[in-house]
C-alpha cells in the first residue's frame, strides 16, 4: 500500500470513528434523561468494556470530574494482552507528551514569580538558544543550509510550539538533518538530541517539536533545581500526586502497563520490554509516569483556577491566560507522520480550526461529543488523552498504551467516553 493510500485510510477511519461518536452521544444523552446519572455511568462502563471484549484495546482507564468532584472512574481489561493482571484505577501509565502540560504549569509559576518572562528572549536564560540557526534547505551533498532567524525565540514561542523546532516523526526535514549531521535521536535521552536547528522563523507557524524540552531546561536554569525535583516540590507533593514521577519505584513498576503495537490487520501485539535510556536530562516534553487518578487531580487544579487540595499552584488570571489562544490565526494540532509505526497523521477535530494556548490545544468550535468551544486538550504518543472544558466545568482523561498515536479505535473510544460524560452532566 502506498503512503498516500495509508494516509487516506487512516483519515477515513479516524473521521468515521469521530463521526460515530455523535450518535453514541445522542444515545447516552437520551438514556441519561430517562435513567439519570447512574444509567449514564453504566453506559460508559458498557462502552469501555465492549472495546476490551472486542480486543480493540487490551485495557483502559478513564476518569472524569466536574467542579464538584469526581463523576466517573472506570478500569477495564488487562495491563498486558498476553496475560493479566487486570487494569485498576491505580495502574501506572507512561504519560509521554501529557508531561507537557505539567511543564507549562511549572513555567507559568516562574513567570508569576518574575523569574521567567513570556516575551524575554529565551537565550538570556539558555545561552544555547541565544544564536539559533534556521534550516533553509539542503545542498546537493545533503548538508543543511543554515541562516540566523529573523527574531529571537521567546518562552511564549516554546510553550505554543511556534519557536521553529520539530520532531523526527512529524517533519521530514528534521529526519534529514539528524541523518546528515549524526545528531542523536530524541529517543536516546542525550542532551545533544536537543541541539536541533529551527525549521522556520520563530512565530511564523505551529509545529509540534522539542519546544517544551527547552522550556524544561529554562525551568531548571532559573529555579536551580532538576525538573524532577521541581515538579515534586512545587506540583506533585502540594496536590498529593504520589504516583507521578520520572523514575518509578519497584512497587510502582509492578503496576505499569505493557506497551502494545497495532499491526496492519488491526490486531495488537505486546511490544518488547523497553530498556530505559541513560538520560542526560529530564524531558519537559515527556517521560513522566502517572495514574489516571493523579492526572485527574492535576486537571482538577486547572479546573479550579489553580487551587486544589488546599494548594494554590497558580493565580486564577494565569490559568485563564494559559487557556487563551496565543497564536492568532495560525492553525495548530495537525501533522503528516514520517513514522507510521509511531504516529498516524493527526487531525483530532476534522473541519474545526484549532489554536494553541500556553500548554494545550484549543478547539475554536464546539466538538462533536459535547465539549464547548474553547476547551483544552492534548495527549501522549501511547494513546493517552485528556480534555478540560472551562465553560461546562468538566475534565476527563482516558489512558491506554498503544502505538501508533491517533489510533482510530482509541479515538472512537475516547469520543464515546466523552459523550457519556456529557450525558451524565446533563442528567445531574
Amino acid at each position: 500500500m502506498t503512503s498516500r493510500q495509508q494516509t487516506r485510510r487512516v483519515f477515513l477511519k479516524t473521521t468515521a470513528a469521530l463521526t460515530a461518536t455523535v450518535s453514541v452521544g445522542a444515545i447516552v444523552g437520551r438514556a441519561a434523561a430517562q435513567g439519570g446519572v447512574a444509567q449514564s455511568r453504566t453506559l460508559i462502563d458498557a462502552g469501555l468494556r465492549r472495546a476490551v471484549e472486542a480486543k480493540e484495546v487490551p485495557g483502559v482507564v478513564a476518569m472524569a470530574a466536574n467542579d464538584k468532584g469526581v463523576i466517573y472512574e472506570g478500569a477495564f481489561g488487562t495491563r498486558d494482552l498476553a496475560q493479566g493482571p487486570a487494569m485498576t484505577p491505580d495502574t501506572i501509565f507512561r504519560l509521554a507528551s501529557m508531561t507537557k502540560a505539567v511543564t507549562s504549569v511549572a513555567a507559568m509559576q516562574l513567570v508569576e514569580q518574575g523569574k521567567l518572562q513570556l516575551e524575554q528572549p529565551i537565550g538570556n536564560v539558555l545561552p544555547e538558544l541565544s544564536a539559533p540557526q534556521v534550516v533553509e534547505g539542503f545542498d546537493d551533498a545533503g548538508a543543511p543550509r543554515l541562516r540566523p532567524p529573523k527574531r529571537p525565540i521567546t518562552l511564549r514561542h516554546l510553550l505554543t510550539h511556534t519557536a521553529g523546532f520539530g520532531y523526527e516523526f512529524d517533519d521530514p526535514d528534521v529526519v534529514r538533518y539528524v541523518k546528515a549531521t549524526n545528531t542523536p535521536s530524541t529517543s536516546t535521552g542525550k542532551l545533544a538530541a536537543l541541539r536541533l536547528p529551527l525549521m522556520f522563523d520563530p512565530g511564523d507557524r505551529w509545529e509540534y517539536g522539542i519546544n517544551i524540552d527547552w522550556a524544561g531546561r529554562a525551568i531548571e536554569a532559573v529555579s536551580g533545581q532538576p525538573l524532577s525535583v521541581y515538579f515534586r516540590d512545587k506540583i506533585f507533593a502540594p496536590l498529593g500526586m504520589t504516583d507521578t514521577e520520572y523514575a518509578i519505584s519497584s512497587e510502582q513498576q509492578s503496576r505499569l502497563v505493557q506497551r502494545h503495537q497495532r499491526k496492519a490487520d488491526g490486531s495488537l501485539e505486546p511490544m518488547p520490554p523497553e530498556t530505559p535510556p541513560q538520560r542526560e536530562f529530564w524531558s519537559g516534553g515527556g517521560g513522566l509516569y502517572s495514574t489516571g487518578r493523579d492526572y485527574l487531580v492535576f486537571l482538577q487544579m486547572l479546573l479550579h483556577q489553580g487551587r486544589f487540595n488546599g494548594a494554590q499552584l497558580l493565580r486564577p488570571e494565569t490559568v485563564a491566560l494559559m487557556a487563551q489562544n496565543q497564536i492568532g490565526d495560525i492553525n495548530a494540532g495537525l501533522w503528516k507522520t514520517t513514522n507510521p509505526q509511531l504516529s498516524n497523521d493527526l487531525d483530532l477535530f476534522p473541519g474545526i480550526p484549532c489554536r494553541w494556548g500556553l500548554g494545550y490545544m484549543i478547539n475554536t468550535q464546539p466538538g462533536p461529543n459535547g465539549r464547548s468551544a474553547g476547551s483544552l486538550t492534548w495527549g501522549g504518543i501511547y494513546n493517552t488523552y485528556y480534555w478540560l472544558d472551562p465553560q461546562k466545568r468538566v475534565a476527563g482523561v482516558i489512558l491506554t498504551q498503544i502505538l501508533p498515536f491517533a489510533d482510530p479505535a482509541v479515538l472512537r473510544l475516547y469520543g464515546e467516553f466523552e459523550s457519556g460524560v456529557y450525558g451524565a452532566l446533563k442528567a445531574a
